[in-house]
């Protein structure tokens, strides 16, 4: 194992730092600290005390600076707004021939709000009866298929009870199911013979 010198340390220090870096160091404390001499125990006590005092400080000194000046970016931006949207004075001169203008337009207006005030009273009216026609002809048409479906009840109901009379001994009565069979048989060979002509 190798011992380590405690005098290799030292010499490696002096070798990366030397005495020139060593001197900018110093000298950089020294500003840092307010001169050669630092700070006075006054000037140290009050800098302790007035911690929200920015001329100590220099981070808050260039945040403070940065903030006027946006501030007065903002307000020179605000005002260019304002001149842009702000119309151009207009000359007396031609104020009165606008304002003939104006009543001239606004009795054309006046007439075509009329004229659209009544085609659009019109067209109410047309679209009303047009509503008004077709739901008369689905209520029709509903009524239509509600008595259709009132008859096939009716029909299947009497079919029903034919085919579920009992004799005196509780025996089915077979005359409705036979005449029901006939017609099915007579139902069927008549489509067929309509398939094949």
């Amino acid at each position: 194992m190798k011992k380590k010198n405690p005098g290799n340390r030292e010499d490696d220090k002096e070798k990366t730092n030397g005495p020139k870096s060593m001197m900018n160091k110093r000298k950089k404390n020294m500003k840092r600290l307010g001169g050669a001499a630092g700070l006075s125990l006054e000037a140290f006590v009050n800098a302790k005390a007035n911690t929200s005092s920015s001329f100590s400080n220099p981070a808050l000194i260039k945040k403070q600076r940065e903030f006027y000046k946006n501030a007065k970016y903002v307000s020179k931006f605000k005002k260019k707004l304002k001149q842009q949207h702000q119309p151009n004075e207009i000359p007396s001169d031609v104020r009165p021939s606008e304002a003939e203008n104006e009543n001239r337009e606004g009795s054309k207006m006046m007439n075509k709000n009329k004229r659209s005030k009544n085609s659009l009273k019109e067209l109410y009216e047309k679209r009303r009866e047009e509503e008004e026609k077709a739901k008369i002809e689905r209520e029709a048409i509903l009524k239509a298929k509600k008595e259709e479906r009132e008859r096939s009840e009716s029909r299947r109901k009497a079919a029903r009870e034919k085919m579920f009379k009992k004799t005196r001994h509780g025996q089915p009565v077979m005359k409705y199911r036979i005449e029901h069979l006939l017609q099915l048989v007579q139902g069927s060979n008549e489509n067929s013979t309509d398939k094949n002509l």
